[in-house]
């Protein structure tokens, strides 16, 4: 009798395991441990990468084990604490891609199961990692949005494309900066403005101050233009260009300047008394950043199901009349 209750139990034992993917018994769901690394904790972006990732745990029932690495030591000297504390896998956003040949060894020895998110990890000829599941933006596409978004503006208004310049606020030694603003100017070109009237304004740091300041040689050198717009690769490159056309006296009527990133000091431009020349910014979800790829993680670790190589997520086009909607669209809180 003993023996036919104890096998009927094993029998059972099998079929939830077959049920959960054929996972083994020791990775359910409250046993499942995730680490999830970012390389400026304080920032805004990664603590709500964070909260998503919390989300994402409680739905699932798993253990989320936040970790600041903001330096290559402290990256390795983590990946070791979440093999001691026996986690399955993490998710990284590294603060140096050339440590990727070192994350995927050290992740290997470690057994853990590796996910990369916002920067891709590359090999030691700077090629991305291709074997490492990433979820990225595709920083060309959104650039493309920035462009598309001052085009429709400039014919919105009736402004004759060759009394337009623009500023291209460039930081070239970063590729997300490049490929940003060259998403953007190709959309420009795209929609039929003339690539003569399109000035590289190379900014020395990626601040509001420096954006300022290129762009005030940019407006000095170029005086015949009767409307200006202006792009970068954040939001402070398009404030500063905003600020030095605003010296200028180009203002809300003849400035469009469309930022990337939704940062606070872009808000804040929404909520002055009166227009100015920074006209939107194209919000990037941190949600997909932190939620799915936690979940894919989840699913990886007890299903043995593989995240896709390469997810690329774009943003939304906010401007003053639209800003609450479209952050309540990406699941962004009231600011």
């Amino acid at each position: 009798m003993q023996r036919r209750i104890f096998l009927t139990l094993m029998a059972a034992a099998v079929t939830a395991s077959a049920a959960l993917g054929g996972a083994p018994i020791a990775q359910a769901a409250d046993q499942v441990k995730i680490g999830f690394l970012v390389k400026q904790p304080e920032e805004p972006w990664f603590q709500d990468e964070w909260k998503f990732a919390e989300i994402a745990a409680k739905e699932k029932g798993f253990t989320l084990v936040k970790i600041g690495a903001p330096s290559g030591e402290k990256v390795m000297s983590a990946i070791d604490n979440l093999a001691a504390q026996k986690a399955q896998g993490f998710i990284i956003c590294t603060p140096d891609v050339k440590l990727g040949p070192g994350i995927v060894a050290k992740a290997k020895a470690d057994n853990l199961k590796l996910m990369t998110v916002d920067d891709r990890l590359v090999d030691g000829s700077g090629k991305p990692i291709e074997a490492v599941p990433h979820m990225g933006i595709s920083a060309y596409n959104i650039g493309k949005q920035v462009g598309e978004g001052i085009a429709a503006e400039i014919k919105k208004r009736g402004w004759d494309m060759k009394d337009v310049g623009a500023i291209d606020v460039t930081y070239e030694q970063l590729p997300t900066a490049h490929d940003r603003t060259t998403g953007a100017t190709d959309a420009l070109v795209a929609a039929g403005f003339p690539k003569a009237n399109i000035i590289a304004a190379p900014q020395a740091k990626t601040d509001t101050e420096n954006a300022f300041n290129a762009a005030n040689i940019a407006l000095t050198k170029n005086p015949q233009y009767k409307h200006w717009v202006a792009y970068g690769l954040n939001d402070e490159a398009v404030l500063g260009a905003v600020r030095a056309a605003e010296g200028r006296g180009f203002k809300a009527d003849n400035m469009v300047g469309i930022g990337i990133g939704g940062a606070d000091s872009a808000l804040n431009e929404f909520k002055k008394p009166e227009p100015t020349g920074f006209f939107g910014t194209v919000i990037i979800s941190p949600k997909r950043h932190g939620e799915e790829t936690s979940t894919l993680m989840y699913t990886w670790i007890t299903q043995g199901k593989e995240p896709p190589k390469l997810t690329l997520t774009s943003g939304m086009l906010a401007t003053r009349d639209n800003v609450s909607q479209v952050r309540e669209q990406m699941g962004l809180a009231a600011k």
